[in-house]
């Protein structure tokens, strides 16, 4: 019996098969472990999502109702805010009437008053030089009149 050289390819190719599916055998296996784990924890994870989507869902609805009665609080803060807006715009108007009918004649009494002080305190500062210019006179006077006898 004669073996020919293609028959012997085939076996070492057949041998070198074998091994490949050997050595890839073990990752495989230990895939499978892999894939086992997984599907233990999604099984897992899917009871224990219905509870939790239930607490998330009544959390939520609390939110929604707190959200609810902060944007009615907002809305309250909003109108007190616009009142005040208005109360600022009329302080405004009634400041600029008030300057436009008192603040004239105001300055006018100001202006006044400070002339009249102004001419009593001429007055009285001529009265003064006045005094004082007749005293020097007088003394001047009387000095010359020693000097002449």
């Amino acid at each position: 019996m004669q073996v020919s050289l293609w028959e012997i390819a085939l076996l070492i190719m057949a041998g070198a098969f074998l091994l490949l599916v050997g050595v890839l055998a073990v990752p495989i296996l230990r895939l499978r472990k892999t894939v086992d784990a997984a599907t233990r924890t999604l099984n897992q994870l899917t009871d224990q999502a219905g509870p939790l989507l239930d607490s998330v869902q009544t959390s939520v609805d609390g939110v929604n109702v707190t959200l609810a009665e902060v944007n009615q609080q907002l809305a309250k803060v909003d109108t007190i805010t616009g009142n005040v807006g208005q109360i600022a715009t009329n302080i405004s108007g009634l400041t600029s009437l008030f300057a436009a009918t008192l603040g004239s004649p105001l300055v006018k009494v100001a202006a006044f008053s400070y002339g009249v002080r102004k001419a009593i305190t001429a007055r009285r500062t001529a009265d003064v030089e006045r005094e004082v210019r007749s005293t020097m006179k007088s003394q001047r006077r009387g000095l010359r009149r020693r000097k002449g006898e």
